[in-house]
């Protein structure tokens, strides 16, 4: 079960704590991130490890909300490997960077340690520098215990895992190298392209073997942020909800919390609002939780 938080006082906002996995309260009261990676063979949601590598997940979100994410895509699948993006997006000028912000601390040690494992996302960083991690990411399509390895190679540090959508991540999984086609008869295919776009891009993965920016493997990021507003006497609890899965809203009136249904609803991956129109002036504290 994933668990969001999101804590409210009758007609001012209160810090949060957390519990599960959660962003701390800030003045419009928004908590509780789960990131929704969109591709062309389905969704994937993403629990992150907010609680053991904030300074990651931070760094993480901020790249999402400012939208420098817009328009990236797969810039490396390795079948036995990983998948990486975070690094390249398509503008009118082509293919350029992602602006990045300056690198982040290594949090391999803080909290506790996740390995690479299948199905986990973890930072990429430069080969024999540990706190050089910026906006590229990549997620394990095999079990790479030798990226936690304590040296100034690796200690690549994974900061979320996959909750739903292994089936996305299997695609990749089946990408065959191109075998000389430009005709669009080959799909699903990695092409060794660093000879006229760099190194990043030796196991570049496209759809077809037309090779146009429209077979590029777009990734479309988004978060799942939980709010609280108050609308006169009610208070308005709105979140992008997950597709296909049961999401509750909850509320206490106590800390430890004794949670009590406020409503269930079927997500449909947008946001969904409800309203709990109590009268009553006790605190309340809120979460979304969805069963996996």
């Amino acid at each position: 079960m994933v668990i969001f938080i999101v804590l409210k006082y009758p007609m001012r906002c209160i810090s949060a704590i957390i519990l599960s996995f959660c962003l701390l309260a800030v003045p419009s009261a928004k908590a509780g991130i789960l990131a929704q990676f969109r591709t062309v063979f389905g969704d994937m949601d993403v629990e992150l490890f907010e609680k053991d590598k904030p300074i990651t997940v931070s760094n993480f979100i901020a790249y999402v909300q400012s939208g420098r994410y817009h328009n990236t895509f797969i810039h490396r699948c390795n079948p036995t490997f990983v998948i990486q993006g975070g690094g390249f997006d398509v503008d009118p000028n082509g293919i350029e960077y992602v602006p990045t912000f300056a690198p982040i601390k290594n949090e391999y040690g803080s909290g506790n340690i996740y390995s690479n494992r299948y199905g986990t996302i973890a930072m990429a960083k430069l080969g024999g520098n540990t706190n050089s991690a910026t906006s590229q990411w990549f997620f394990n399509l095999s079990d790479n215990f030798f990226l936690d390895s304590h040296d100034s190679n690796n200690y690549f540090t994974v900061f979320g895992r996959v909750v739903r959508g292994t089936n996305v991540l299997n695609a990749f999984r089946n990408f065959t190298y191109w075998q000389g086609t430009t005709d669009g008869s080959e799909s699903n295919l990695i092409r060794n392209w660093s000879d006229r776009f760099g190194p990043a891009f030796g196991e570049w993965p496209f759809l077809t073997s037309r090779f146009t920016y429209n077979d590029l493997v777009y990734m479309d990021i988004s978060l799942l942020n939980v709010q609280v507003q108050n609308l006169n006497t009610a208070r308005e609890i709105s979140w992008n909800s997950v597709a296909g899965k049961t999401n509750r809203v909850e509320f206490t009136t106590s800390m430890p919390p004794v949670w009590n249904l406020l409503v269930a609803t079927n997500g449909n991956g947008s946001t969904i609002k409800i309203r709990d129109a109590s009268t009553t002036v006790d605190r309340r504290f809120y979460r979304v939780t969805v069963d996996y």
